[in-house]
């Protein structure tokens, strides 16, 4: 996270765990839960979202400057934690829009109770094995450097650079700490929760898939067999994005998102 958006970060306590969190724009509430790569890549798509909509952007428990609770280790640890923070901040008639592992968590909250949600939005989502278990459906990014997993993840390579050396030491404790979390709850297994999909049919409000075309940490036709468990959900494209279109083409995933969100 760079220093301004820490700046701009209110700190919330949920169950005396405390998280930073972002709050921009006004209308309708929309929750925004961002992917493995932190808050910071998708300041600029959270810019665009509060142009239509009161956008609310907690910074994920064990990323950024947020608190880990002792004991979390799974998504479905953060989708309680997430239950108690809509709770406590009574939102209601939410537009929730989740990104990759954000969208996995997303998936995770609504199966066990979307009566807050009004619609939910998954975009390039993890979170369900669709393959055999010879098929690897998503790219082992453990084993692979830096250079390697920002080349399948993202349609212009230069977006997802970074040089580190240069960079404030808030960012680089940020992505550190992105690193660790992910691998804390998303290796075993890896990036998916074999109960989920058994689950999926439990969503029943109106669901949207976006998909940066030009993914290569997950293959479209996984995109499509995930949409299509749960019932009625579209499936929309974004050009020149990869696995983070938030970052690569915020203006065209925030038109697409409020759009449907109308």
């Amino acid at each position: 996270m760079s220093l301004t958006a820490e700046s701009e970060a209110p700190a919330l306590a949920v169950n005396g765990t405390r998280i930073d969190m972002i709050e921009r724009g006004s209308g309708p509430p929309l929750l925004f839960l961002h992917a493995e790569n932190g808050i910071e890549p998708a300041l600029a798509a959270i810019d665009e979202l509060a142009k239509g909509a009161r956008v609310i952007a907690p910074t994920h428990p064990g990323f950024g400057r947020s608190e880990l609770p002792r004991g979390m280790r799974s998504v479905d640890d953060l989708s309680y934690f997430y239950l108690d923070m809509l709770d406590q901040l009574d939102l209601r008639d939410l537009t929730v829009v989740g990104v990759s592992l954000g969208a996995w968590i997303a998936a995770e909250i609504a199966v066990k109770s979307a009566a807050r949600f009004a619609r939910l939005v998954m975009a390039n989502a993890v979170g369900i094995k669709v393959g055999d278990r010879e098929t690897r459906d998503i790219a082992d990014i453990f084993a692979l450097t830096e250079k390697e997993f920002i080349e399948i993840a993202y349609c212009d390579p230069a977006r997802g650079t970074r040089d580190y050396k240069s960079l404030p030491d808030a960012e680089v404790l940020a992505a550190a700490r992105a690193r660790e979390a992910t691998a804390r709850f998303a290796w075993n297994p890896f990036f998916h929760n074999p109960r989920l999909k058994s689950r999926l049919h439990r969503i029943r409000i109106p669901t949207l898939f976006l998909w940066g075309t030009h993914d290569r940490m997950l293959s479209e036709a996984y995109g499509r067999a995930y949409c299509a468990l749960i019932a009625g959900a579209r499936f929309e494209l974004i050009d020149r994005a990869g696995h983070f279109p938030d970052h690569e083409q915020p203006k065209a995933f925030a038109a697409k998102v409020l759009a449907f969100a109308e």
